[in-house]
């Protein structure tokens, strides 16, 4: 009897290690397995607050087909490279605006080798509108902002659109207009003063606002040529919110919105081409492709808000 209880007390004594492992086995097991569901938890915590930052994510991209470049005032100059090119001195004054370099002998070649005060400094192109005259003093504007839009077309038109080709050339407006109906795309409003109806001629804003020119450019191309004997044939505006079979391919729309630092009587303001509804404007497209494309793609035919670097 003392002999068997002696070895169970040593049996007991061998397997007592053992029984400590398999402690610490269950203890280690218990606390993977809060250490899982832990886990789970925060993953599925985190997963909810990825599902509630998704929508307002997605909410704060704005639905409009559009991106930009301000493009301060550079110089004047009597000359103009699309309607008089080579031609240094032939034309009534113009503003210009973006490419400092614009001249009467600019081409393609030489713009692209300019400097531009555009923001983003990657767009070379040239821009200009013929000079505002309050009295006999110069006025140039103070906000120069060029939207690239895809508006004035269906949605599945805009998801089309293409970019413009280098070297494109495109006027819009009528300098030689005799009346405010013959230049329907050009209108003059006032910053500030929603109350004063837009018009094909200057308006009369109340002081402490300021006179704004507002131009849309023909966004439908003939799709072979980048200028035209009249300037303008190469391109169409479209119609009932497509671009006609004649000029099928669809590229952003150009619109140019000046702001001039005067105010009041209209009747002391002209332009160089004449009245308010002469006004018109020249854009030679000098941006680099790949910084073009990536704008079309990502802003215009994904119908979303970019700034001026070409993102939402």
């Amino acid at each position: 009897m003392l002999f068997r209880n002696r070895r169970s007390s040593e049996h007991r004594r061998q397997r007592s290690p053992r029984s400590w492992r398999y402690r610490v086995a269950g203890l280690a097991a218990a606390a993977l397995a809060v250490s899982l569901v832990q886990a789970n938890v925060g993953n599925a915590a985190a997963d909810r607050a990825a599902a509630e930052v998704a929508p307002q994510a997605a909410a704060d991209v704005v639905r409009v087909a559009e991106f930009l470049a301000e493009c301060p005032y550079t110089h004047r100059a009597p000359d103009d490279p699309i309607v008089f090119p080579g031609l240094p001195g032939a034309s009534h004054m113009h503003s210009f605006f973006g490419n400092d370099t614009t001249n009467g002998n600019s081409d393609l070649a030489s713009l692209e080798k300019g400097r531009t005060t555009c923001s983003p400094d990657t767009d070379l192109s040239s821009y200009w509108v013929p000079t505002l005259y309050d009295g006999d003093r110069e006025v140039e504007p103070t906000g120069t902002t060029f939207y690239y839009l895809g508006e004035g077309v269906r949605d599945d038109v805009i998801r089309q659109i293409k970019p413009f080709p280098k070297g494109l050339r495109i006027v819009a407006g009528n300098a030689k207009a005799t009346g405010p109906q013959d230049n329907t795309i050009a209108r003059w409003s006032c910053l500030h003063a929603g109350h004063v109806n837009p018009s094909q001629d200057f308006v009369n804003c109340p002081a402490g606002t300021m006179l704004e020119s507002y131009l849309d450019f023909p966004q439908c191309w003939n799709g072979t040529d980048l200028d035209s004997a009249d300037h303008k044939s190469h391109m169409a505006y479209p119609v009932a919110g497509a671009c006609p079979s004649t000029h099928p391919v669809p590229v952003p729309k150009l619109r140019q919105v000046l702001r001039y630092p005067v105010s009041g009587d209209p009747a002391r303001f002209r332009l160089a081409s004449g009245p308010g509804y002469t006004m018109h404007g020249d854009f030679f497209n000098v941006w680099p492709e790949e910084e073009l494309a990536q704008r079309v793609r990502d802003c215009i035919n994904a119908i979303v808000k970019c700034g001026f670097d070409g993102t939402p």
